[in-house]
């Protein structure tokens, strides 16, 4: 009796590329959270950060070289996910980002409702990371 080993043909190449619908539902939210971060978010860090550090709260201070760092990363990482071959390591970035910035409002800024936004969006780029995880490991190739 003889029994055959299964033999898995799998290749160290292997790539995942989403559907033709979730990769149009991807890059419409790659491209509205990248402007919204450009624009709304990072932009204002690089524009105004003197009005926004005498609006802060007080129990949040943020040196100023922190506050235009932030910015630099937020639009670096909205640039990024609008560029296919940098989109998931840039999700994967600002799925950080959001992480900390929810730690920041939960525990630093003492308002842990302000934090579920940010989970929310870090919720979102860990999926956009995850589908675009060729993106990533082509990086690394």
């Amino acid at each position: 009796m003889t029994t055959a080993a299964p033999s898995a043909n799998f290749s160290t190449a292997a790539t995942h590329t989403p559907g033709k619908i979730r990769n149009r539902v991807l890059w419409t939210l790659q491209i509205v959270l990248g402007l919204f971060f450009i624009i709304a978010s990072g932009g204002p860090k690089l524009v105004i950060p003197h009005i926004l550090m005498e609006n802060a709260p007080a129990n949040l201070t943020i040196p100023m070289g922190l506050l235009i760092f932030i910015g630099v990363v937020e639009v670096a990482g909205g640039i990024g996910l609008m560029v296919r071959r940098v989109s998931g390591l840039a999700a994967a970035g600002l799925s950080v980002l959001t992480v900390l910035a929810a730690a920041t409002q939960a525990f630093i800024a003492d308002k842990p409702a302000m934090a579920i936004f940010p989970l929310v969006l870090a919720a979102i780029f860990a999926w956009i990371a995850y589908e675009r995880r060729d993106t990533i490991t082509a990086l690394v190739r």
